[in-house]
Parts: structure tokens; C-alpha cells; sequence
């Protein structure tokens, strides 16, 4: 189909693209902006007028619970989910049953979000085999099925010669290594923040030192081994400024953080709320500071949603024993769009956050309006005021900690390959 998306506002960091104009597409690919190309017909025109019109956002951590665990959400549902916020483009984790450490495991993901084709989905698989600590995956393998990378997500290794070891292998297959750094000897099955929030309710803690002292360590194996690294969720003022420092140095690393950090703090467990129990935990006011000024300084490079998905009685137990985790796929833009309404960022700057930065870290063919690039787009409604709810939630989970907020600008239409995949029905 070849379409016309007629006089939105164009925003496109990657090209330093910020203006009001027309938008070409043909055969599922970015045509041109501006003039249209010789001899193009429109199918389909799409007013957006008084809309923003932005490549569509690339989320970097999106648990989508398939294979094992369809009892808290598919990726047919977050697939959907995701395209309803405009995201086109997902990587998964491999945290799922069985743990994505095979080629098998990938086809059965690719296969069956092909076939929900809501959104693009990548793979990021194991570092260890079954996610183990100890014996190496198939890292080879997993790349040629399609993986973009790997990581132990918050499974501990054994020793730091394995994790060594690991990083060595992703290297040589040049494949992105992706870890959450924890020291699991500190966190010691923590569940708050260390500080006076969980000393009053006497729950377990974990201090910032766990997450700095894993930092440390993973970048001395950075620079040994060379292997490509990215620094997902950081949550930590102290660990933001590591990876500065690293960056300045030379490494090739690079860093995260996910959206409700940017918000939430350890005075939001206050009344045990188990929607507001994560992993890594929700830290200090000084730390979210930390967090928002890494993110206008350029210490993170991108925002995530860290969505995961939960049945209800996943949180309906004492704090320490619910499931960490926030059904995060439909606040992502919401809550960047927040940042932009405080000036921590500018709205260029949040969309690359969203968009290109991302597809940088990943490698991936996404975050662009170039001529040529795939035809994923996200159009917004900049003016159109929302109040989240659990029950208008596309996702599975409705564990969310920020029904009742109310937002500015919502997606009206999704495309993917210049196909629309989500369309808001209220305009």
C-alpha cells in the first residue's frame, strides 16, 4: 500500500528532522518527506495535523511471558499491547519456561509474534545455559537463529571467571552482552531499598552498594575481555556516574534505565503497595535525581519500559513475597512525555531516547524515517489528555502503579512495514 501521512509534525532525531511536512511511504518502506516521489499514487492518507509524527518506539525490555507462562499474558497480548502505545519494535528476554538458551526456543518466539504481527519482536538469548550461572550457552548458535544478543537477566553466575568466559565468547561471535548488574552475595534476597523506608517496615534491603560494586566489576571484564556491553536498568545515582566515567574512558558500554525509576522512589512502598515492588528495587530521592540527570547529560542512553506482566494473585501476598514487576508497555510514552512537560528533556531528545538511541544500542534496522528504512511509525495526539486505568489496559497485567495519573498525548495510529496496526478508536 502506498500512503500519505499529510502535514504532521515530523520529528526524526536520527536526521535532525523537526518540522511540519508530508510523509511517503511505499511497499511497507519510507519513501520521502517533503515533495512526493515520481510517479507515487496514495492508497491511503493519513491527516495528522496538529499530530506528531515520529519513528516508532523501540522498547529494550518487554517480558512477554511465552512460552511457559501464558497464565500471566502471550505475546499475542503484549504484542497488541505494545502496538496500542507505539511500539514497533521489542526485544524479549530470556527469562521465560524454558529459557530461551536453544534455537528452538527463538523460532517458537519469532514464529508466533510473526504471527500475532502487532509489532517486530528480537530476541535476546541466554548467556548460560537454563540461565545456570555456570555452563555457557550456545552462543553461536543463538545468533545465527536470530538472536541480538544475550544476558543472565537477574540470575546470578557462578564466579566471576565464568562471567569472564562469557563475555569472551559473546565477543567473538560479536554479540551485545546485556546485564543487569547485581551483586546477589549484597542484595542477599532483598526486596526494598536499603534506607529508612524499609527499616521502618521492617522489611528486607538492598543497598546501592550492590548495584555499584556489580558495576565495578563488570567494567574491569569490559575492558579485559572487549566485549560489548550495555548496563540494563540502572537505578543508582552512583552507577550512572561509573558508566560516565567508563564512556569517557573508552569502553564500549552503554546504559538504561527504565521509566518508572524516573518517577518512583522508595516513599511509594510506603504502605507495602506490592505494585510498587521492583527489581532492582525503587531507590532514594537522590537517586532518581541522579537517574534524571544522567538521562539530560548523556550518561544513559536510552529508556525502557521493563514491562512485566502479572495475574492479579502475583501481588496479592505480604510486600517480600509478591513478584517483582510493573505492567509497563502502555506508560513508557506517557511517562517520557512527563519528562519533556518538566524539562528534564526536550522532545526531540525523549524521542530519541524512544526511538534511535535504542535501535543504536541493539543493532537493529529501526528508530529512522530515512528514504528506504521500514515504514514503522508512530503518530501521536499531543493534545489528547488521558487517565490511566487498570481496566483500559490492553495488556495482561494490570499491575500498574499509576492508575489514577493523568497524561498528556496518546498514540492515535501504529504502523508497521506501512501496515497501521493499531488505529485509536476515539478519533
Amino acid at each position: 500500500m502506498n500512503l500519505l501521512i499529510k502535514g504532521g509534525r515530523i520529528i526524526d532525531p536520527e536526521n535532525n528532522i523537526d518540522r511540519i511536512d508530508d510523509l511517503f511511504v511505499r511497499d511497507g518502506l519510507i519513501a520521502t518527506t517533503g515533495q512526493a516521489p515520481d510517479g507515487f499514487q496514495a492508497d491511503h492518507i493519513l491527516d495528522a495535523h496538529d499530530h506528531i509524527v515520529m519513528p516508532g518506539i523501540v522498547d529494550m525490555a518487554t517480558r512477554l511471558r511465552e512460552p511457559g507462562q501464558e497464565h500471566k499474558a502471550t505475546i499475542a497480548t503484549e504484542t497488541r499491547a505494545a502496538a496500542a502505545a507505539g511500539i514497533t519494535s521489542l526485544c524479549c528476554l530470556p527469562d521465560t519456561d524454558p529459557v530461551v538458551d536453544t534455537p528452538a526456543a527463538v523460532r517458537l518466539i519469532q514464529q508466533r509474534a510473526e504471527s500475532a504481527g502487532f509489532c517486530h519482536v528480537y530476541v535476546i538469548g541466554a548467556l548460560t545455559n537454563a540461565l545456570d550461572g555456570a555452563r555457557l550457552s550456545e552462543m553461536a548458535a543463538l545468533k545465527e537463529a536470530g538472536c541480538i544478543g544475550v544476558s543472565n537477566v537477574l540470575q546470578p553466575m557462578a564466579s566471576t571467571l565464568v562471567m569472564r568466559r562469557a563475555m569472551e565468547y559473546a565477543a567473538s561471535q560479536d554479540l551485545p552482552v546485556f546485564l543487569h548488574p547485581m551483586d546477589h552475595g549484597l542484595a542477599d534476597g532483598g526486596c526494598a531499598h536499603e534506607g529508612t523506608v524499609a527499616t521502618r517496615l521492617g522489611l528486607p534491603a538492598i543497598p546501592g552498594a550492590a548495584e555499584t560494586a556489580a558495576v565495578g566489576q563488570l567494567l574491569a571484564l569490559t575492558e579485559q575481555t572487549g566485549a560489548r556491553v550495555h548496563f540494563c536498568r540502572l537505578s543508582t545515582a552512583r552507577a550512572v556516574n561509573m558508566i560516565t566515567r567508563a564512556r569517557y574512558e573508552g569502553l564500549p558500554v552503554s546504559a538504561d534505565v527504565c521509566a518508572h525509576q524516573l518517577f518512583l522512589t522508595e516513599m511509594d512502598i510506603a504502605d507495602f503497595n506490592s505494585l510498587c515492588h521492583t527489581l532492582p528495587p525503587l531507590r532514594s530521592q537522590r537517586d532518581l535525581d541522579g537517574l534524571r540527570h544522567g538521562v539530560t547529560h548523556g550518561g544513559i542512553d536510552a529508556l525502557c519500559s521493563d514491562h512485566q506482566p502479572h495475574e492479579a494473585d502475583a501481588k496479592r501476598a505480604p510486600f517480600q513475597a509478591t513478584e517483582p514487576g510493573i505492567s509497563a508497555l502502555e506508560t513508557l510514552l506517557g511517562l517520557s512525555l512527563r519528562l519533556v512537560a518538566e524539562d528534564v528533556l526536550s522532545l526531540s531528545a525523549a524521542i530519541n531516547m524512544l526511538t534511535s538511541a535504542p535501535a543504536r544500542v541493539l543493532g537493529i534496522d529501526a528508530g529512522s524515517l530515512s528514504p528506504g528504512r521500514p515504514a514503522d511509525i508512530c503518530i501521536i495526539d499531543p493534545d489528547k489528555h488521558w487517565q490511566l486505568t487498570a481496566a483500559t489496559l490492553l495488556s495482561s497485567g494490570k499491575n500498574t502503579p499509576f492508575s489514577g495519573w493523568e497524561f498528556n498525548g496518546r498514540v492515535s495510529h501504529t504502523l508497521v512495514n506501512g501496515c497501521i496496526v493499531y488505529q485509536a478508536t476515539d478519533i
